[in-house]
């Protein structure tokens, strides 16, 4: 049995996918753009190699013995066109029993968002695939939201009252791995995944209020206004901040309220809720005592 590669394996999702295909015995090679942290991170438990989605040059010796892949597209790679040499790649290179791409929930039938045409790449290149396609994860509000949290107590979400069926991202990285360590069983198939329910952000802030013993409180922006500040102050990177109004947008028109068992059926247990997930991860918006 040859290797799996998994990209963006210093990501929430791809450093949860390798951990679980470790424990599982799999051979895994750890693909990113940082070969250090790489090798510092999993030692000697996986092979690693320097990998970038933007350069060809990378993609012979990645593939070398690999028969399986994850596919995690960077967040700071907003055109689909970007992915599909790799694709391509894949396709030339032959014997790839499996290729599993952390999509999103809802993209079969909305062309909007990348991930819609980086699955019909997959797909139109004949490979054997397995769409991951998850809801939103926790890990957003430990990650991306977790500066505002800490520092201001405020969660920065402009979707209103629109319900999110969180899912975390440890949760989706052991069902990937399954998925992987078992290729014949899961091709050409598309899974939604979700958490146990579906809340909205003030039940996010009652959550957080009550684990982190202050009160936290969803201000509820705009938008537009949440763009702004995301790229004036916060500083994040501009296509980045525009994917992720985007992907808002969409939660609040109901695209992210959707609740489905297909964790359950094929892990045999539930996945886990959004107050065990902020109870384990607390440090992310603690503030430092002096």
């Amino acid at each position: 049995m040859g290797k799996v590669m998994v990209t963006g394996a210093l990501g929430n999702v791809g450093g949860y996918v390798a951990k679980h295909l470790i424990a599982r015995g799999e051979q895994v090679l750890c693909a990113d753009i940082d070969l250090e942290a790489l090798q510092k991170k999993y030692a000697d438990t996986a092979q690693s190699v320097y990998f970038d989605f933007t350069d060809s040059g990378t993609f012979g010796r990645a593939l070398c013995d690999v028969d399986r892949v994850f596919i995690m597209r960077p967040p700071h790679l907003g055109r689909p066109e970007d992915l599909k040499p790799f694709v391509e790649a894949l396709k030339q290179k032959g014997g790839i029993r499996l290729v599993s791409f952390l999509s999103l929930i809802g993209v079969e039938n909305n062309p909007v968002p990348p991930h819609h045409k980086i699955e019909k790449y997959i797909q139109q290149a004949g490979l054997p695939y397995c769409h991951i396609r998850p809801s939103f994860f926790m890990q957003n509000i430990s990650g991306v939201h977790a500066f505002e949290i800490k520092y201001f107590d405020r969660i920065v979400v402009p979707v209103k009252r629109a319900l999110t069926s969180f899912i975390d991202a440890e949760d989706i990285g052991e069902l990937t791995a399954k998925v992987l360590s078992e290729p014949e069983k899961h091709q050409n198939r598309g899974y939604s995944i979700t958490g146990p329910e579906a809340i909205d952000y003030f039940q996010v802030e009652k959550i957080l209020s009550e684990e982190l013993g202050r009160p936290i409180v969803y201000a509820n922006p705009k938008p537009s206004l949440a763009k702004k500040y995301w790229i004036g102050l916060r500083g994040l990177d501009k296509e980045y901040a525009t994917v992720m109004r985007m992907l808002y947008m969409m939660t609040r028109m109901g695209a992210a309220k959707k609740v489905t068992t297909t964790f359950e059926a094929i892990m045999e247990k539930k996945p886990q809720t959004f107050r065990q997930f902020a109870r384990k991860n607390l440090a992310a918006w603690k503030r430092e005592e002096n």
